[in-house]
């Protein structure tokens, strides 16, 4: 049976599929469109994404996209390990400025659902980590926006130090939640998962 676990965040939820396995190895439902949205958000997702970090220690994010292409996203990691984060941007919300994260790895299947509304970033843990992530709108790189991956005002407790990390340049130059223009407005009736 799958297991869903709501995260401090109460809006991001971490999801387990069940693994049937043997000496062969396993065989899960990864995601079911009816299970999804009785039990988590009721979305569709129009686009699947795959990102190859080679180097462990690499950060992406944090992202998010402004409407009309704000994504949900549907995060799992197939190979290697992940520190997967979301932080809230929903101006007026109880949790604004707050994280949630959550381990996800190809070893425990783990998947995380996280809104619109908050920004994504993840943290590889292993060297050749690959994740796997639907979302609900496509990628417009005119609505793409970031935030700062080590915002103190925020403080995520990324499991590495920052000498160690691997950015990109667009996301070592991202601004801190004090400088981002407001981006959502919290609503307890949208996507409320």
């Amino acid at each position: 049976m799958t297991q869903l676990e709501r995260l401090a965040i109460a809006d991001i939820v971490k999801i387990v599929p069940t693994r049937h396995g043997d000496d062969r190895g396993y065989f899960s439902e990864v995601f079911k469109d009816a299970w999804f949205r009785e039990h988590v958000a009721d979305v569709t997702f129009v686009q699947d994404n795959q990102s190859l970090s080679a180097a462990k220690g690499t950060i992406r994010g944090l992202h998010f996209q402004l409407d009309p292409f704000a994504q949900g996203k549907l995060i799992q990691c197939i190979r290697g390990s992940v520190f997967d984060v979301a932080v809230d941007i929903r101006a007026g919300s109880p949790t604004f400025g707050q994280w949630a994260g959550a381990e996800l790895s190809g070893g425990n299947g783990a998947q995380l659902w996280i809104p619109t509304g908050f920004a994504h970033g993840f943290l590889t843990l292993e060297p050749h980590t690959i994740v796997h992530y639907k979302v609900t709108a496509p990628y417009s790189a005119q609505h793409d926006r970031g935030l700062r991956w080590n915002d103190p005002a925020i403080g995520i407790a990324w499991p590495a130090e920052a000498a160690e990390v691997v950015l990109s340049e667009k996301d070592a130059a991202q601004p801190s939640l004090a400088d981002l223009p407001p981006s959502f407005t919290f609503s307890p009736f949208l996507e409320r998962a």
